[in-house]
């Protein structure tokens, strides 16, 4: 009788046992595994036409043909822009410039972040910005369009503005009512001997993005 129960409370130790050394699952663990993806997709917004290639309103584009010139990339034209794909320390980048003018942009961002599986948060967008001084650098997370046509169309598309944004300082040094004519026109040459500089910045902020990731790019880069 005692050796049927001491076997009965045996048989019960092992079960418990057995039960405290199974692993713990986290399913949203598992999941942010999943979601894991390699592949980045930087958006240089501006308008198509010779006209408009040195304005300040396409600092988007001349970063994204800075960086394509550093590593000797070809942009190629593909649906809803002109695309270049850069391999780094198993990292793809598909540097995008849109052909759908600024105040349509998104539409290219979503094509692209859907045809090649891109993940929001792997999204950039590069823009210009009137309330920063010429050359400085912001990059966010998230935020409103701040009255920016391009990021105003990609919230829209995206019905988000959960995405990283790379914003370049233009300064506001217009008469009023004369915006337009500012962002539409040329650099000043202070301004075109400072951008060298700035645009090798901008190179360095779009690898960092992509290899070690967005805090500690802003860390980096942000204000400088």
């Amino acid at each position: 009788m005692l050796k049927w129960i001491s076997d009965i409370f045996s048989s019960k130790q092992k079960e418990d046992t057995t039960d405290c050394m199974k692993p713990e699952v986290h399913e949203h663990q598992k999941n942010n595994i999943k979601n894991v993806s390699n592949k980045f997709l930087i958006v240089g917004l501006g308008n198509i036409g010779a006209e408009y290639v040195n304005t300040r309103h396409n600092i988007g584009f001349k970063i994204l043909d800075h960086f394509a010139k550093k590593e000797q990339l070809s942009f190629q034209t593909v649906k809803l822009g002109a695309l270049a794909e850069y391999k780094f320390k198993g990292r793809t980048f598909f540097l995008l410039k849109p052909n759908t003018y600024m105040n349509l942009s998104g539409k290219a961002v979503q094509y692209w972040m859907d045809k090649e599986n891109i993940p929001l948060e792997n999204i950039m967008a590069i823009t210009d910005d009137l309330n920063l001084s010429f050359g400085t650098i912001r990059i966010k997370p998230k935020g409103s369009d701040g009255g920016h046509n391009g990021l105003k169309n990609i919230n829209l598309i995206l019905n988000t503005n959960q995405y990283t944004r790379f914003r370049f300082g233009i300064s506001d040094e217009f008469k009023k009512g004369k915006q337009v004519d500012y962002v539409l026109g040329d650099w000043d040459d202070a301004e075109k001997t400072a951008l060298p500089e700035r645009l090798e910045t901008a190179y360095e902020i779009i690898k960092s993005f992509g290899t070690a990731g967005l805090e500690n790019t802003m860390t980096t880069f942000n204000g400088k």
